[in-house]
């Protein structure tokens, strides 16, 4: 199925670049759990009153565009849609803020979920591990992102890209003897505040993406 998948959205991609659609732009990951995930920015809420889709469905007639989207429905069983948020002062990355780098496209996405009383001393604690990747000159770098509209529920998501899985378990050990024993209470007190954590694995699907750009 998610072979067929694929194939429907780079279909999709193809008839967006043929038309060159202006107004569209997401990149896509793919999680081990078989979601996929199409990731568009927005400016501000107002922003979700525009269609995105419109200048498309107008180029190519309501019914081609119809059966697009019948042909994704055999394909999944669930969808929907909701806003995360990027915390540029709690992400560490010191070359440059970006969601994808060229040739890091393995992911781990690092969800630490938080009470309301207990969610600005997260954003506290977030604060200092930054500073030690910062004084240690830490080579894993992240993104910070924090749940926004259509979520329940609150949480921060600390995302961490690499070549492979094999290379961020090195990357994470090197890390770890790098920051030596100025880690443990610094963690541990992150951890003192967080209620439930999870780890997601996937990757960036970047056959997948689309910009007019």
């Amino acid at each position: 199925m998610t072979q067929e998948y694929e194939k429907i959205t780079k279909e999709f991609v193809a008839l967006c670049k043929k038309h060159n659609i202006q107004d569209l732009k997401w990149i896509t990951a793919a999680t081990n759990d078989g979601s996929y995930l199409s990731i568009t920015p927005i400016d501000k809420m107002a922003d979700l009153d525009k269609n995105p889709l419109a200048s498309l469905q107008k180029k190519i007639g309501k019914e081609a565009f119809s059966d697009i989207f019948k042909r994704y429905n055999q394909y999944y069983d669930t969808h929907g849609g909701y806003i995360v948020v990027l915390n540029k002062k709690l992400s560490y990355m010191p070359d440059g803020l970006a969601q994808t780098q060229e040739g890091l496209n393995y992911r781990r996405w690092h969800y630490l979920y938080v009470t309301p009383e207990n969610k600005s001393k997260v954003k506290e604690k977030l604060e200092a591990v930054k500073s030690l990747y910062t004084k240690k000159g830490s080579k894993v770098h992240y993104r910070v992102y924090q749940n926004g509209f259509g979520s329940m529920g609150d949480y921060y998501m600390v995302a961490i890209s690499s070549k492979n899985g094999e290379n961020y378990e090195k990357n994470s050990t090197e890390n770890k003897t790098l920051l030596g024993d100025a880690a443990k209470p610094v963690f541990d007190e992150l951890f003192k505040y967080v209620s439930k954590y999870e780890m997601k694995v996937g990757s960036m699907k970047p056959e997948l993406d689309y910009s007019s750009n």
